[in-house]
């Protein structure tokens, strides 16, 4: 490693640019298999992707040279705690119209 990938403290340059790079490179494999026409197993992995793609794009502003990776991982916990009260919150409320329309037949 160069002088200028290490940074005291936090992640190095290399590490920040590979993170950022994957995240990037996920979105835009997303992209790729929702719209290729060939195979519908594609598209519908593409489709459960682009929102964990999503998701994860709100990290890139953390990859930064010198940032802990503490901070990019307490993020990333914060990101799926949301997630997952947003998807209890959806799937409950799907139950509850359910149990409605069930009522008012």
């Amino acid at each position: 490693m160069s002088d200028d990938d290490r940074v005291t403290g936090g992640m190095s340059a290399t590490t920040a640019r590979a993170i950022e790079s994957s995240i990037i490179t996920l979105c835009i494999a997303t992209l790729v298999f929702i719209f290729q026409p060939f195979s519908k197993w594609l598209s519908g992995l593409g489709m459960g992707l682009v929102v964990f793609a999503g998701l994860a794009f709100n990290l890139v502003p953390l990859c930064e040279p010198g940032r802990p990776v503490r901070d990019l991982l307490r993020v990333a916990l914060i990101i799926a705690i949301i997630f997952v009260v947003v998807f209890g919150l959806a799937v409950t409320s799907a139950w509850l119209y359910g149990e409605y329309l069930k009522a008012t037949r």
